[in-house]
């Protein structure tokens, strides 16, 4: 390959194909993969059911796979679709060539006869399936950062560009196109506009988002554990719980002196505060049950416990900042800035990897999987073992400090 460096293994698949003269092997790793169609954004937002053919001077369509998708700009979107999709809609008039990615060493330049359509849908039908397989780790070669401050801010978000099939290292991020990944903020996050996105974003990076009950009852924990040096008996710590609870609503209950005077608080009913330190014991029998099967799967180190749950926002709040420069919410910048406080943040809680990675499985456990052991549970558990195992993993070829 001389001096070039495929963007992915997309790109690398298609050059050893081209060069090879293996034609038929060029079109299976086009059908197994999205081509990105440039887009102008405010057509798209306009007609967002429609998609629409910019051929160049030269009867060309342009079609981009996800490694050589150019930076993100205001004016230009991408929309993937794939080699099945360009066959059933190509017609007569439409351009004489589809360019796939012109310019680069893996470039093809492929005529559109009916027999060429005929082709392109033989191959699609074999095709096992389209886009990169999730729950696995995905990489950008080149144009994505693979050491330093950026790159560990973007490896925080490991576990959800395993599960969702992404490159972990993308931040000039088009995600699986425009229009998608506007759909998922929204319906995910209720995120129509820029000030929406950035308030979202500082309240994960601020790990406001996930459950200040969850995160009480471990800091409760914690500091039993250095108060005591060493693990810290279920027992002890729901009765550390509930006597913390009390204290709080003692000490809420006592006038205070301010500037306009002593204010008098009225105590809250007993049975109000009984009922919450009730609520706290069973959240703590749920949190040890899950880090019992966490040591059992490999998920917690022997006598390892969950230090924290605040790694969920956290990694969410580092694929936040990405999901916005896909949507064209924030710019490569902004997303910059988000990841490395992203990271900073994982450091301030956390003290490797393997610590971040079981506090955002718990969480996400304890939000979605109801103590089932199902699919919520075996994919974070999945996607542990990969990030923590995986030689491609950021994981291991980052420091954590």
């Amino acid at each position: 390959m001389g001096t070039w460096i495929a963007p992915s293994v997309i790109e690398r698949e298609l050059y050893e194909a081209k060069t090879a003269g293996d034609w038929p092997a060029y079109f299976d790793v086009l059908a197994r993969n999205q081509l990105y169609l440039a887009q102008h954004r405010s057509q798209v937002d306009a007609r967002p059911d429609s998609t629409f053919f910019h051929p160049t001077p030269d009867r060309m369509l342009v079609v981009h796979t996800a490694g050589m998708l150019p930076a993100p700009t205001p004016e230009t979107v991408y929309e993937p679709r794939r080699l099945r999709w360009f066959a059933k809609v190509w017609a007569a008039d439409d351009p004489a060539f589809l360019a796939v990615n012109p310019g680069s060493p893996c470039e093809a330049y492929l005529t559109t006869t009916p027999a060429d359509l005929a082709r392109w849908r033989a191959h699609a039908e074999a095709a096992p399936g389209v886009g990169l397989p999730e729950g696995r780790i995905h990489a950008l070669f080149t144009g994505g950062p693979l050491h330093g401050p950026v790159a560990h801010g973007l490896a925080v978000g490991g576990h959800l560009a395993v599960t969702n099939g992404e490159f972990w290292n993308s931040l000039a991020h088009h995600g699986s196109g425009y229009r998608h990944e506007r759909r998922r903020v929204e319906k995910s996050w209720g995120i129509t506009d820029r000030a929406e996105w950035l308030s979202v974003l500082e309240m994960l990076l601020r790990a406001e988002a996930v459950s200040s009950v969850w995160e009480y009852a471990l800091r409760v924990r914690r500091v039993l554990a250095a108060d005591f040096a060493g693990p810290v008996d279920t027992e002890h710590w729901r009765h550390a719980a509930g006597a913390s609870l009390r204290r709080g609503a003692e000490r809420a209950a006592e006038p205070k002196l301010t500037a306009d005077g002593v204010t008098v608080a009225q105590p809250r009913p007993a049975a109000e505060v009984e009922g919450e330190i009730a609520g706290v014991n069973r959240l703590i029998g749920r949190i040890a049950r899950y880090e019992q099967r966490f040591r059992a799967d490999g998920l917690l180190p022997e006598n390892g416990w969950v230090r924290s749950v605040e790694a969920w926002d956290i990694g969410r709040a580092s694929q936040m900042a990405r999901w916005g420069v896909a949507c064209r919410y924030g710019t490569v910048a902004d997303a910059e800035a988000a990841v490395l406080r992203a990271g900073e943040a994982a450091r301030d809680t956390y003290r490797s990897w393997e610590e971040f990675s079981a506090g955002y499985s718990l969480a996400r456990c304890l939000h979605f999987d109801e103590e089932q052991f199902g699919t919520w549970y075996t994919t974070s558990l999945g996607t542990h073992l990969t990030l923590t195992t995986d030689p491609a993993s950021p994981w291991l070829n980052i420091p954590w400090t």
